[in-house]
């Protein structure tokens, strides 16, 4: 991290509720969604740019999640985008936190205020602290266990419009293209259809996702023939991967809700996918 050397850490408010807040026991966890034996589609020989992953409680997405997070053991990486949805309202199209690190119990992962900084001279940037956010740190459990050091961007989209979208994913592939960087759109599917419905609407942002088809996914979702709650940031990080080299994507994962809690009267879906 550049920029001031003052730290100012993000404590986790979602630690013991969204997934547990002992580290040995969130270690063991995530460790097993990791490695769970699962039939693997074949992937493109290509270098991985970004994924997409679930942020529901480790508990119902965790599964999902893991079926992408595998690909990025190792991965030689030295910046982490993760862009979300923004779960709260806050007066700017675009959030990001005011913090330097956030904390999981795995430990610190820092900020990259330096292209934040770069970022909000491009496009304008609110800073939050004391945010309730799920969607970003949700995520971080799984790469403190498959990478090595590496600086977090974190961003949270309130406008998830196409032409926002695209906006943003071009200009961060523009400040980001001399880093090693991993992309990771932050989306749940469909939330509380019947699971027959469910299946259908997640079914056409996946296919949209297959096809590499950004637009489609936002204009499913305007439309009513999708649903994605993170439609624009799963579409800012399919432009971006794209611009540095991103061709193909991969759906690796995906099940409901009522897969984990035997209630298939109101799901929500969960899906996994590469971007090479």
């Amino acid at each position: 991290m550049s920029g001031s050397t003052f730290v100012r850490v993000r404590p986790s408010p979602i630690a013991g509720t969204w997934y547990p807040r002992n580290a040995d026991v969130l270690a063991q966890m995530i460790d097993e969604f990791l490695n769970c034996p699962s039939d693997q589609p074949a992937v493109p020989d290509s270098p991985l740019r970004g994924l997409l992953t679930p942020h529901a409680g480790l508990r119902f997405s965790g599964g999902v999640a893991g079926k992408a997070f595998r690909y990025t053991q190792g991965l030689d990486v030295d910046t982490v985008v993760v862009i979300s949805p923004s779960h709260h309202f806050f007066e700017a199209d675009l959030v990001s936190t005011a913090y330097t690190h956030y904390e999981t119990p795995l430990g610190r992962v820092p900020v990259a205020v330096d292209i934040l900084d770069r970022l909000a001279a491009e496009i304008p940037l609110g800073r939050v602290s004391k945010d309730p956010e799920h969607a970003i740190e949700i995520e971080l459990p799984f790469l403190q266990r498959t990478l090595n050091h590496f600086e977090l961007l974190p961003l949270s989209m309130l406008d998830q419009s196409w032409g926002y979208s695209e906006r943003l994913g071009r200009v961060l592939a523009g400040l980001l293209k001399n880093r090693k960087v991993l992309w990771v759109a932050s989306s749940d599917l469909s939330h509380f259809y019947i699971d027959e419905t469910a299946r259908l609407l997640d079914a056409t942002i996946l296919n949209a996702v297959a096809d590499y088809h950004p637009a489609e996914i936002i204009e499913a979702d305007e439309q009513g023939r999708g649903f994605a709650c993170g439609r624009g940031a799963i579409a800012a990080v399919m432009v971006a991967a794209q611009a540095l080299g991103a061709t193909h994507a991969t759906i690796v994962g995906y099940a409901t809700s009522g897969e984990i809690n035997h209630d298939f009267s109101k799901v929500v879906g969960y899906g996994a996918a590469l971007f090479n």
